[in-house]
């Protein structure tokens, strides 16, 4: 077997192995003897069909078998001489084989580039400060009141305004027909957007009890297909109205919040503010020496570890808009700046690869132990599911990879210069 390899850029191998024509024969021979005492020819006994009509009738067929074999045969010892690992699956493009000639064929695959010498000491970057303003602690404090607020009827009776909470009945009718002969009911509050625009400001005003037909043009990208673009009329009946009784800010709303007075619990808020601004810091960081480290070393990357990279960020993203109630629609912009980011990602994991195999960083069981607790924190899991989880060998081979890329990064940044924004 005779390998020759082609360069064809600094991420694109193409190897032309050549199969010798004695290893040919001998294949095609091994086939036709198969093939003998399995084919059912007219006229022929089975296994007595001479092999010039075997040829005749199956020939082209017994040809493509054969070349496949022999690809699979000679592909991975060609790989395995040339100490190639390839990134994408193979394309293969065979020439044609005859039966008493020596057989070739072309394999193009994607691989790592080849990198040397990355830069990634002395990067300037700045920290985001993670002091908690008087204002974000207030605006917590606003989140616990109203998470300790209650709902009553307004008193005395008045319409509806942004921030109550209104109880409505619909029926829907489209072309003359209603979707549903039985009246949907929903509870939502007015102005936060949970409602079509055209009912959420129909509502305003109204006083319980009272009727409205709403029309409107379902968008065109709505989520069920029926609906698309199609014009309806809402008929809207307002059932209840509530308002929210915000507590006072004082040393008893304190202590429901489980703190001993108010000064406590601004201190806790304060506290947690700053935890997270902390650690919002830190990834700020992290995302500017990736940054970094990029513009230092810009290496080619391999478009299927981008593509495989893109889509799963992609796939993130939609997932997250769906837990959080929000519609994310996947279109060429939000695809193009995916990819955008994705690549950025794929070249920063191979440049901190290459400073792990020029530093000899390795993850210990120690690491490995340390990652589950973090994850087990994370999730809200205790620590022997999220092991039983990653018993699973690609899911503990990507915390592997995510653990290494922490060690990374946390050399690079010893060795950045980092100023604390004001």
């Amino acid at each position: 077997m005779q390998v020759t390899v082609e360069k064809l850029s600094p991420v694109l191998l193409e190897f032309v192995v050549e199969v010798p024509a004695e290893q040919v024969r001998s294949e095609v021979e091994k086939a036709y003897t198969v093939l003998q005492r399995t084919a059912r020819v007219r006229g022929y006994r089975p296994g007595k069909a001479p092999r010039n009509i075997l040829s005749h009738l199956y020939g082209g067929r017994v040809h493509a078998d054969v070349a496949q074999r022999l690809v699979d045969a000679t592909l991975n010892k060609a790989l395995a001489e040339q100490s190639v690992q390839p990134l994408s699956q193979p394309a293969i493009a065979p020439a044609e084989l005859r039966p008493d000639a020596s057989f070739s064929y072309k394999a193009r695959f994607e691989v790592r580039p080849e990198i040397s010498g990355v830069k990634w000491e002395g990067f300037e970057v700045k920290r985001p400060s993670v002091k908690a303003s008087d204002e974000m602690v207030d605006a917590e404090i606003a989140g616990l009141r109203r998470k300790h607020a209650t709902l009553q009827s307004p008193d005395p009776e008045r319409p509806a305004k942004v921030g109550d909470v209104a109880t409505i009945t619909f029926k829907l009718e489209i072309g003359g027909e209603f979707l549903d002969q039985k009246e949907q009911e929903v509870e939502t509050e007015l102005g936060s957007g949970h409602l079509f625009k055209e009912i959420d400001e129909a509502l305003i005003g109204m006083n319980a009890g009272e009727h409205k037909d709403v029309r409107l043009t379902f968008p065109a990208q709505h989520q069920n297909p029926e609906l698309r673009s199609k014009e309806g009329v809402f008929h809207v009946t307002l059932k209840d109205l509530r308002e929210r009784i915000y507590p006072e800010v004082d040393d008893e709303f304190a202590k429901d919040c489980g703190e001993e007075s108010l000064e406590a619990l601004r201190a806790s808020q304060r506290a947690k503010v700053e935890k997270e601004l902390t650690q919002k810091a830190s990834d700020a960081v992290a995302e500017q020496l990736v940054m970094e480290i990029c513009k230092a070393n810009p290496i080619p990357v391999p478009p299927s570890l981008v593509d495989q990279q893109a889509q799963l960020a992609e796939r993130e993203l939609l997932a997250a808009a769906r837990r959080q109630g929000q519609r994310l629609d996947s279109n060429a912009d939000l695809r193009a700046r995916v990819r955008l980011d994705s690549e950025m990602k794929v070249r920063a994991g191979l440049l901190m690869a290459e400073i792990a195999k020029e530093k000899e960083v390795k993850v210990t069981e120690a690491d490995i132990e340390k990652g589950y607790e973090e994850l087990a924190e994370q999730s809200g899991k205790n620590v022997a599911k999220v092991k039983a989880e990653y018993r699973d060998p690609k899911k503990r081979e990507l915390l592997i990879g995510m653990i290494l890329e922490d060690k990374i990064l946390d050399m690079i940044e010893a060795a950045a210069k980092i100023t604390d924004a004001a």
